[in-house]
């Protein structure tokens, strides 16, 4: 068997090129059955992402997986082969697992790629490219990448500004579930914000913007309520959290339009955090009594201390890893060793099959059974020691002493 990876990714192509090798998920289930097509063992999977675009076969040829690729996305050799990887046999293996524990991707230990993975895999049984192997490897990768999550740190810490910002409000709210939250913005960053903050179980979000239908379109997918950013101050009281991320060259929130709120709030805290460039918030808001900013700059201390932290997470990770490919490797060796041992006593039997039936027509015919006998004997035993003989009789012609040691030993000669 050989388990075969051939990929293209973030730190190997451009964007440009990495949308053109991506599969669109209308055309994945048929993109994988062609793909299984070109394999003796009729098993592939898809892994297509936008950062990531990664075919995964069983017992296929690498210069033909290639061939099919270019020619399924009409691309030259030569514009895709210098970006292209690839992996066979254990490191297939090892590489499929660090891509589903986070240790490829291109945000250290993001947890998304995980459900990408298994979310490709799901599409491949259903496009019917999944035997036996293929489901194990990855049923095994969907083991270890949990076991990295378990075992190490390495989602534990929030490695982007989203991430961090939603990661310090429930440092600081015993239950952010139950907070009210105001977002300020509605770009991406905001987006991935509210995403995080659904995640997590908040669910009465206001999104202020300056263009009311954009916030309009993003809360619809989060469950919010759309203000303009004139409304600000009739919900900012309301608000537990605010987290504001826009363009604005001028600050949106000024410290009298908090420091009423806080009044209207009778001084219950408010966490305020402000990931935008230049400043939404005024600096001066951080000297109200229970009003509690941070800016970017604070973000991303911590999120280099973070990044070391993950960092730290995924040597360990990598051991887990390099183990449980070597188990899977050790299991498909087993299976190689039932096929040989299924081939060879088929092929025993068919030699002493053939032979016992001769050995009964000459009885039939009036032979002398004791003759018939050492006949069938002398026979059976010629044809069972031929093969294991010339191996040993090449073994000893080419000086190999390891060879010849390993055939004496299954052969049962070297018994003590």
């Amino acid at each position: 068997m050989s388990l075969v990876a051939i990929g293209i990714n973030h730190k190997t192509a451009t964007v440009d090129l990495r949308e053109k090798v991506a599969f669109s998920p209308d055309k994945i289930h048929d993109a994988m059955k062609s793909l299984a097509s070109r394999t003796r063992s009729g098993e592939a999977v898809i892994v297509s992402t936008c950062n990531r675009t990664e075919l995964y076969c069983n017992n296929g040829d690498e210069a033909d997986i290639i061939a099919w690729l270019e020619e399924y996305h009409g691309l030259n050799h030569e514009d895709v082969a210098p970006c292209l990887y690839n992996y066979h046999g254990q490191e297939a293996v090892r590489h499929l697992m660090r891509v589903a524990s986070g240790l490829d991707s291109l945000i250290l230990g993001e947890p998304q790629i995980l459900g990408q993975v298994k979310q490709a895999f799901v599409k491949a049984k259903e496009a019917g490219t999944v035997a036996l192997t293929i489901d194990r490897l990855f049923q095994n990768t969907f083991s270890v990448a949990k076991k990295v999550r378990t075992d190490t740190e390495i989602g534990a810490a929030a490695v982007s500004v989203a991430f961090a910002a939603v990661s310090m409000a429930k440092h600081i709210f015993s239950s952010i579930s139950t907070t009210k939250v105001l977002l300020i913005g509605a770009g991406e960053t905001i987006e991935l914000v509210a995403k995080h903050l659904k995640d997590n179980g908040v669910a009465s979000m206001v999104v202020a913007n300056r263009t009311l239908e954009r916030a309009q379109a993003m809360c619809e997918e989060f469950g919010a309520t759309a203000i303009t950013l004139a409304q600000i101050p009739d919900y900012l009281p309301k608000a537990d959290i605010v987290i504001s991320s826009t363009a604005s060259p001028l600050p949106i929130l000024g410290k009298g339009m908090v420091e009423k709120a806080l009044k209207q709030r009778r001084h219950q805290p408010m966490l305020l955090v402000d990931i935008a460039v230049p400043r939404d918030i005024e600096a001066e808001v951080a000297d109200l009594d229970d009003a509690y900013l941070y800016t970017v700059d604070d973000l991303h201390s911590i999120i280099e201390q973070n990044m070391a932290s993950r960092k730290e997470a995924a040597e360990q990770a990598e051991v887990i890893t390099e183990e449980q490919s070597f188990l899977f490797m050790d299991w498909i060796r087993s299976l190689e060793s039932v096929d040989s041992i299924r081939e060879y006593r088929s092929q025993s039997m068919a030699v002493k099959d053939e032979l016992v039936e001769r050995a009964l027509n000459k009885l039939a015919q009036g032979s002398d059974a004791e003759q018939v006998l050492i006949e069938l004997a002398n026979r059976l035993t010629n044809k069972l020691i031929h093969a294991p003989t010339q191996a040993l009789t090449a073994a000893s012609r080419q000086g190999d002493l390891n060879t010849l040691g390993q055939l004496r030993s299954a052969l049962g000669l070297d018994k003590h």
